[in-house]
This record gives C-alpha cells, structure tokens and sequence, in this order.
C-alpha cells in the first residue's frame, strides 16, 4: 500500500513537471499574442438566440427566415477565417430555401399540422463532415477523399431536416474522427475562437468552434471517445452524448446504423441548455421520445446526486483547482435543493478507463487503418517512414494511432471484468433517479499540439462511452486566462432526460456559458 502511494505520488509530481514544461514550450512556440473570435455587431443579435426561440419567431413571422439565415451566413464567412471550421460551405442555395418558406408562411400554407411536425423550422444548422449530407462534401478529413460527395443523408440529418432545420455547411474533423484535435491535410487546423493558438478538441471541432463564434445555432456531432463533449467543453457550448443505440448512426462515418456493437454515438451540440431536449427529441423520434419520457418534466429535486473529484488515472495529469472549483460550485447548490444532498463516490476502473477504451476500440466494426486508407489498409511502419521523408498524406496524429497497433494490446478477460465491474457499480448506483457529477478532464483548452504529450487526459470522456451511458457537457465560466470551465452530468441507460433536466438547471443558475467576443 505504502508503495502504490508512492508511485501515485511520484507520478503527480511528474506530470506537474511535465506540464509546466510543455505549456512554457508551447506558449513560446506559438507566441504572447492571442486572436479572439470577432466582434458581435448589435444590428446581427439574432444570430445570438437559442434555436428553439429563431424557429418560433420565424413560425410567428417576427422575422424571417430569409433574414436568420443571411445573418447566420454571415456570421459564419466573418469568423471563419480565424476558426477555420468550414469544410463545405456555407450553401448558398440555403438561401433560396428559406425564402421559400417565407412565402409559404405569408401565404398562409403552412398549417398546424405540418408547423408541429417541424418544429425548427428554418433554423439553421450545421453538421461534421463524416456525418453525410447528400451532394456535399463527406471527406472523412483524408486527401484520398477531398473531391467525394455523398449520396445521401445520414439518418440525423434526414430527421433535422424533416424538422424544418436548414443546412448552411459542413465542419472540419480529424482525419476519420480519430484525434483530439481538429487538423487534416484538406483544410488544415481549426482553432479555438476564445484564443487562436488553443485546441477546439476533436472531433465534433468545427462544430465547437463555429457554435461558440454564433456561426450556427445548431450541431450535428458524433461521439466514440468524448467527440461532443470534448470540443463542447474547450469551446465552452453544450453537447450531449446520447445513450448508447437510441439515435440511428446510418451515414455517420460510413455507417449503417445496424452495427451489433459499437460505442459511436450521435448527437446535439448547442448554445443552450433549453436546446437539447427538443433536438433529441427529433432525433430519436416520437416513438422513443415516449420509451425514454421525453415527453414528461423531470422535477431535479427529487433526483438523488453524486460526484468523483478525480479518476485515480496515474497517467492523467492532476485536474486544475479551477475545474475543481466548478465541481464544488455545482456540488453545493445541488446539496442545496436534493433532500439526500450529494455523495463523493468512488467506480472500479476508472484509474484503468484508457486501458478499457483501448480495447473496447479494437472490438469496434470498423477498421481504423483500413477506413484511414480509405478502403486499402495501411501499414504502420510504411507510413511512418513516409511521414518522416515528407511523403505521407496523412497528419502526425494519424500515424501515432496507426502506431498504436505495434504496442502490447490489453488483456482481453481483465479488461471485460474491470468494465463489468464498473458498468454494475454505476448502474447500482445511479438506479432510475440517480446523477453523476464528473470532471470534463484535467485542463482547459491546451495549446495546439499538446495532446501528443497528455495523451490520456481525454480518458475523463471515454469512461462513459465504455459504459453506453447518457453524458452531458455543461459550460461553467472561464478561467483566468480566458478559457472555459465546465463538467460533465451522467445518468443511467435511457435516463438522457436527466442529464438534460440537469444541464438546464446549471444553466438557470450558473448562465456558465460566455461568448468569445465582445458586443458593439
């Protein structure tokens, strides 16, 4: 015992030391000065409002859906530039269609009956680019693909724009989503719009980074190891990752949504917490929305609460006091309101979560090299020593995950009895009325390329896709140099809607979420 303290001991002090060094080399590689996202002009506050409010006033004609579009349109052509989220667009031919509901709507053609079963009417919205959108561009972020467009819809666009949502473009990813930064060799890096030279995350990136800029209301994300949560969190928006089956993932990364296993997952990311619910409403169908009580109110105070201040993960660094602050804020006001209060717990495994994810992706349907070679595998070594004589056409990033085929793969008995464990104990825990309360991960927003150093940090967000369960991304603030804080809600299987009823009471008190630009 006395040794296992030592070694965890040993380990903390390392990467304290190993953070600090790495942040002074990165700052001084990227420089002082940082850029933020450009100025918000008052006469285009409408691009501010929560998409639930933009499709009631366009259905009530308070403004039209001419008008929120061109505005989003806009926005998107003015923060771009500095973000660089934009893998296809911004569709002009959204333009035409929102004029075309506009006259629908003067005309009086738009009955009862079709407004309710599109209840976001002319909002805008915007999805990744492994996320298909017929005839537009589903790259997967890799060379090999940079002209490929898709036959059709993937299954949540399908039902977005069913509900009455406009696409207005696609975002950038890593390349096949497998990285915790957004760069690939079409467009490049995107960056985070509090600060230029910092992460947006990946890989939901470009989403995170153009839902902060208020370059759409709405985002189409999807999530195998954090990728909603992790750029909602550096970008400081809201992002829900979905119990495990309950959206359809056809058309997302070449899917066809009848996988028997797998950990992906889609889902909503958006400025608001009022948001999520009616989105995953459409995205789960009316049939489900009823299954899983969508339909009903969720009184948060008679939900049972529960946090974990930490993982355990000797590989993880420690977490920040500012993110620790945001977890005592939170635990205070929820032992305020719940007759019970709130309990610090503890889960088996979750020192051992990227030991779990490790294998748990190798038990996925696809392919990551295969996929990454665009149907032709590829060799580790090869394209590593491509890489290093400049004639590789993938990033960094991907050749570090092809590497990590070579090493030692986990131990298949231990690791499905430590994910037993783990999955029994929260289930058990958490119950039909139980919440999570969990760290993002241990630091805000890094400097660009510093993931290949804390690699493991990310393991805050996988835990919960080992485990199926509903997790979501809540904005808590920013921190002293300007980035945002926040944490993670976690229900049982199908309890999204707790989460969610979660989510919306920390944003009634907390308003955690500050735009990264200023108002004139």
């Amino acid at each position: 015992m006395a040794r296992n303290r030592l070694l965890v001991y040993f380990f903390t002090v390392l990467h304290l030391v190993i953070d600090k060094i790495l942040f002074l080399c990165l700052r001084w590689y990227w420089g002082p000065s940082k850029q933020r996202c450009p100025t918000l002009q008052r006469k285009r506050m409408i691009v501010t409002y929560s998409a639930v409010e933009l499709a009631r006033m366009i259905r009530t004609r308070e403004v039209s859906c001419y008008d929120v579009i061109s505005a989003f349109i806009d926005r998107l052509n003015e923060v771009n530039p500095l973000v660089n989220a934009v893998l296809d667009g911004p569709f002009i031919d959204a333009l035409e269609e929102a004029r075309h509901i506009d006259e629908r709507l003067a005309q009086g053609a738009i009955g009862e009956a079709e407004l309710a079963a599109k209840p976001f009417l002319g909002v805008p919205f915007t999805t990744k680019d492994s996320t298909a959108v017929k005839d537009r561009l589903h790259t997967l972020g890799i060379v090999a693909r940079r002209t490929v467009k898709a036959n059709n819809d993937a299954e949540c666009v399908r039902l977005l724009k069913e509900a009455g949502a406009i696409i207005i473009a696609t975002t950038s990813i890593p390349e096949i989503n497998r990285w915790q930064e957004t760069r690939n060799n079409i467009i490049g890096q995107t960056n985070n719009p509090f600060d230029n030279r910092r992460t947006v995350g990946g890989s939901s990136g470009g989403e995170g980074a153009l839902l902060a800029a208020c370059g759409t209301p709405i985002g189409l994300g999807t999530d195998i190891g954090g990728s909603i949560r992790m750029p909602a969190f550096y970008c400081g928006v809201y992002g829900h990752k979905p119990t495990t089956g309950i959206i359809n993932t056809r058309g997302c990364s070449l899917r066809t949504g009848r996988e028997p296993s797998t950990m992906v997952v889609a889902g909503p990311m958006t400025r608001y917490a009022s948001d999520l619910l009616p989105l995953m409403k459409v995205l789960v169908g009316p049939e489900k929305s009823t299954t899983l009580r969508f339909n009903e109110p969720t009184d948060v105070r008679k939900l049972r609460y529960f946090y974990i201040t930490e993982s355990g993960d000797i590989k993880c660094s420690a977490v920040q006091p500012q993110l620790q602050k945001c977890m005592d804020r939170v635990v205070e006001h929820f032992s305020a309101i719940a007759p019970a209060g709130v309990r610090k717990v503890t889960l088996s495994g979750t020192d051992r979560t990227t030991n779990m994810w490790r294998y748990w992706m190798t038990q996925e349907p696809a392919n990551f090299g295969t996929l990454l070679g665009n149907g032709k595998p590829l060799s580790p070594l090869v394209e590593l020593a491509k890489k290093l004589t400049g004639r590789s056409e993938y990033t960094m990033a991907s050749i570090y995950s092809l590497m990590d085929t070579l090493l030692p793969q986990e131990k298949e008995d231990v690791i499905r009895e430590l994910t037993r464990r783990c999955d029994q104990e929260l289930t058990e825990l958490l119950g039909d009325d139980g919440v999570l309360f969990y760290h993002s991960t241990t630091h805000t927003a890094p400097y660009h390329y510093g993931a290949f150093v804390n690699v493991y940090n990310f393991s805050y967000w996988c835990l919960f896709n080992v485990l199926h369960v509903p997790a979501t991304q809540v904005p808590l603030g920013l921190d002293g140099d300007g980035l945002p804080l926040g944490i993670q809600i976690v229900a049982s299987r199908n309890r999204d809607r707790h989460c969610l009823a979660v989510a919306e009471e920390i944003e009634r008190v907390f308003n955690g979420r500050i735009p990264p630009f200023l108002i004139e």
